[in-house]
């Protein structure tokens, strides 16, 4: 009894150091892109983890709008604690599914809108934007009216799963209304694929399955900033531009509140904010003390800014939507 005693012991002298040294996971559900070698995922993992003396754990999802399909599937089961890149357009869509909850944080923000709500946090924004190569497109559509007149070559996203695809439907509809079926079914003589996301739709253009791509302004940052190429460029239209603000929240049913409120209060810090700009490609929703490279100075004029309140979404979704079904099943 005494040899089984002291053993153990002994095993108990070996394993507790083990225990003692095993690290809180935060699981943060996330888009693709957020989370591969190229984008602020792993330095923001890295930054954050020298600092919570925890482990973070970021789980790709499908683009943002297949990330909210999937907190909704899993619903109270989730095991998500922070779910991290769903937008402005589907945030009433989120907010119904009672999934989240207030994070209590106030702070300031460098967004071109005041944003009031104690639930969502925005990380970053941007601008959809049609993006194009400028060494196969030598005249830059100026309007949506000149791109559907044209015999460019598009590449875009499902509204149904990923969230530019859901700006796009937006962005349209909401300057044309009544006329949005017109333009979408002369658009569709320009779409060469629909995407199920903006990864996908990105890498067929850069491959040369087409000429122009649905993303942002500041997509061409990427490619002067990374690879020194200014061959890329954003059209910016005179209907104006759709504004898409992204955001984090804490699920509801996390037993981690406090890690998790730590991590969105680092989200907005200015070393967490310092990263996004060049790895996600977007405007810091907090501007960092070091002023943003001059390949971001692409302005959309204010009074060229649209920005749609989010419990108007959901309306206008079903409405772009039935359209955007007829016109491209011509």
């Amino acid at each position: 009894m005494k040899i089984i005693f002291a053993i153990l012991i002994s095993l108990f002298t070996l394993i507790s150091p083990l225990l003692a040294e095993e690290k809180t996971s935060l699981i943060v559900y996330t888009y693709d892109s957020f989370n591969t070698e190229w984008g602020p995922g792993p330095k923001i993992e890295k930054a954050f983890e020298e600092e919570c003396n925890c482990d973070l754990k970021f789980v790709s999802a499908g683009d943002g709008a297949a990330l909210l399909a999937k907190i909704r599937l899993e619903g109270e089961k989730t095991k998500a604690d922070v779910v991290l890149g769903l937008d402005s357009n589907v945030l009433e869509e989120a907010r119904k599914t009672k999934l989240f909850l207030p994070n209590s944080l106030n702070i300031e923000l460098d967004l071109p809108i005041q944003w009031k709500d104690d639930t969502f946090l925005p990380f970053d924004w941007g601008f959809f934007a049609f993006v194009f190569d400028g060494n196969k497109t030598k005249k830059i559509p100026q309007s949506f009216r000149e791109l559907v007149d044209s015999d460019i070559r598009l590449v875009i996203q499902d509204p149904r799963s990923s969230t530019p695809g859901l700006g796009l439907l937006l962005w349209i509809q909401k300057i044309f209304g009544s006329d949005s079926k017109s333009l979408w079914e002369k658009m569709s003589d320009n779409i060469v694929t629909v995407t199920p996301g903006w990864s996908e739709a990105y890498g067929l253009f850069l491959e040369g399955e087409a000429e122009g791509v649905l993303s942002y302004t500041t997509s061409p940052a990427y490619h002067i900033i990374a690879e020194k190429d200014f061959s890329k460029k954003a059209a910016i239209f005179t209907e104006g531009h759709l504004m898409q603000i992204e955001v984090a929240a804490i699920t509801a049913q996390t037993s981690k509140k406090k890690l998790a409120k730590s991590f969105m209060t680092f989200l907005i810090s200015d070393k967490a904010q310092s990263i996004i700009p060049t790895t996600n490609w977007m405007y810091p929703a907090k501007n960092p003390k070091l002023a943003l490279p001059e390949a971001f100075d692409i302005k959309v004029a204010k009074d060229k800014a649209i920005y749609l309140q989010p419990k108007s979404v959901p309306e206008l979704t079903s409405e772009a939507l039935l359209v955007w079904k007829q016109a491209l099943r011509k």
